[in-house]
């Protein structure tokens, strides 16, 4: 169930709260000691008490107890397993536990981004420790392949796995809305990523990477739509039950007669009079907004310094925490694209401004010019820029935040649209208080030119907070255009039925006079009371939810695919099929557990 903020504070969680029923479902029982559920087949921990993580552990290690079907039949095997009778448990031969354990391997592998190549090392690894430790267990070793070829092969057999799994549920899905992301890849060959987001009959939400779209293929914008809706058939989805498009603000996804988003809006046809809702905001927010505030070509030139610092004052104590930081983001090896894309961080350019006094004495040191620090409008430019990546930094993290639904998403985008219009008139007013980084140059800079009756130009950074709101009002207006069905799925019984659509209006004033269900609506989470509504005695509203909940409110599922992209950038810039890479960023990206005693017998009969 969907985890989203409280109403009222209560005095259980019951979204964390071990259920009884869950012991014969699942085959788990509530810990002595802590939290979670523990297993009663293999005697693990199930840390998380939500029941999709519970069953999502029962699918992927213990299915084959599902052909116990009937009550009795499961009570008597529950008593069994408490027991300890594992007589009734699928005994793996030790050819399938070696299948197992290879297969897992090559999951581990593919998580940390580690090259094809590196199974037999791993191998080689395990059989030297064994030799020492456990001499007498090195045999086990024999039936454990990890050569190239065959690593390869089942990153291939995980990921059909995965989409196997996603296909099955997306029959299922009431709505669902798709991501499209063409900035992931912006250092390599470019591609497109398209993620999927849908709602289930209980309002049980699944995020996962759809597919990967090849751009140098399908360079036209009629090219990318067949792909993308060959993408949907295979999945078994119609463009009826679409209900968002979240982008990137480029225009190859947004332009106004040729845009990808255009042409989608044209084929899909919702019920109920929803026209396709898109939102091109949350994708890369922090990167892409950077361009229009860098009035200055900031990043450039420090882009340059760094590389500097990273060939020529590796070894200086002062640059430590710059370069750890470098190499966490995306390793020792780095591209000039990765490189710039990261400068344009919020996080990263104040530890740069933190830095510029040591950085202005190492130019100096290695004969570098150092001119723009003796730039004013430079200097100004480079301290307006660190304060307002910084405030873009925060609204990013924040839309990084899941399973909050698009409505607390949209709250928080209206929360910092105020903030910018707080900055104009601040800056209107030349009061500095909301700019610190600024305000430190702007006070250097009077001590330095004490007859200098002008610092800065305001005007010339209320132009750039203007263009700033301007993009986030188109970005997000389409969101603007449902705010009241926003407010009816997230407040339903507070909101007012003369302000609601007439279609909605009965069914609305039903609810709010049903004194159970605003019981109900008081102890549970959003995701939790619109699972348990009737969908025939409210249907519109029950509509109304599943089209909110399939609304992607955050970029997280993106986010990490670009993570996993910077981490591991020497890896995947080797050679690769589209077929690899997919699988690679499935894996990565996906909250599901590959199904391990399919993918074993998969191996044995082949």
């Amino acid at each position: 169930m969907w985890m989203t903020p409280k109403r009222i504070r209560m005095e259980v969680d019951e979204a964390l709260v071990f259920r009884p029923e869950w012991t014969q479902r699942y085959l788990v029982v509530e810990p002595a000691e802590g939290d979670g559920a523990l297993c009663l087949v293999c005697r693990r921990l199930v840390a998380s008490t939500r029941e999709r993580d519970v069953r999502r552990h029962y699918e992927a290690e213990h299915e084959f107890y599902e052909r116990f079907v009937g009550d009795e039949e499961r009570a008597a095997l529950v008593e069994r397993l408490r027991q300890g009778d594992m007589s009734l448990a699928a005994v793996l031969t030790p050819e399938e536990r070696a299948t197992r354990a290879g297969l897992g391997l090559c999951r581990f592998l593919a998580l940390k981004g580690r090259g094809w190549g590196e199974g037999d090392f791993v191998h080689q690894c395990m059989e030297v420790l064994l030799r020492e430790v456990l001499p007498d267990h090195v045999g086990v070793l024999e039936g454990i392949d990890l050569s190239p070829e065959i690593t390869q092969q089942r990153i291939l057999s995980i990921d059909s796995n995965l989409r196997s799994q996603l296909f099955n549920r997306a029959r299922d899905f009431k709505a669902y809305s798709l991501a499209l992301d063409d900035q992931a890849f912006v250092a390599y060959e470019n591609y497109l990523l398209v993620f999927i987001r849908g709602v289930g009959r209980d309002l049980e939400v699944q995020e996962d990477l759809l597919t990967i779209i090849n751009l140098t293929h399908h360079f036209s914008v009629g090219a990318l739509m067949s792909a993308i809706l060959e993408a949907l058939q295979t999945a078994g989805l119609s463009l009826q039950r679409m209900v968002g498009l979240t982008t990137t603000h480029t225009l190859r996804m947004i332009g106004e007669n040729s845009g990808l988003v255009s042409y989608m809006r044209e084929k899909a046809v919702s019920p109920n009079c929803w026209n396709v809702i898109h939102y091109s905001g949350f994708l890369h927010l922090e990167l892409l907004s950077s361009y229009d505030v860098d009035i200055n070509q900031i990043v450039n030139t420090i882009s340059e310094w760094v590389v500097m610092i990273k060939t020529r004052g590796v070894r200086r104590p002062e640059f430590q925490p710059l370069l750890t930081e470098s190499e966490s983001e995306h390793g020792e090896r780095v591209n000039g694209r990765c490189l710039n894309n990261w400068l344009r961080r919020g996080k990263t350019l104040k530890l740069i401004f933190s830095l510029r006094k040591e950085i202005e004495a190492f130019l100096v040191s290695v004969g570098a010019t150092t001119v723009h620090f003796s730039d004013k409008q430079w200097l100004c430019d480079f301290g307006f820029l660190v304060d307002i990546m910084d405030y873009l930094r925060e609204i990013s993290e924040e839309l990084q935040i899941s399973k909050v639904f698009a409505a607390a998403a949209f709250e928080r985008i209206c929360t910092f649209e105020s903030k910018l219009s707080s900055l104009q008139r601040h800056m209107e007013e030349v009061n500095l208080t909301d700019f610190p980084a600024f305000s430190i140059i702007v006070d250097e800079l009077k001590q330095q030119f004490k007859e200098d009756q002008k610092i800065f130009d305001p005007d010339r950074y209320q132009m750039v907070i203007s263009r700033l709101q301007k993009d986030f009002e188109r970005h997000f207006k389409d969101l603007r255009f449902i705010k009241k069905d926003l407010e009816l799925f997230s407040n339903p019984f507070s909101f007012k039925p003369e302000y609601a659509p007439i279609s909605v209006r009965v069914e609305l004033t039903k609810l709010q006079a049903n004194t159970d269900l605003w019981n109900e609506y008081r102890v549970k989470d959003l995701g939790q009371f619109y699972a348990g509504l009737s969908g025939e005695a409210y249907p519109i509203i029950k509509g109304v939810a599943y089209k909110v909940a399939s609304l992607f409110d955050s970029n997280q599922i993106c986010d990490k695919a670009f993570a996993y992209l910077t981490r591991n950038q020497h890896t995947l810039s080797q050679p690769l099929t589209d077929e690899h890479l997919q699988a690679l960023f499935r894996v990565a990206t996906t909250e599901m557990d590959p199904r391990w005693d399919d993918l074993v017998r998969e191996r044995n009969d082949s």
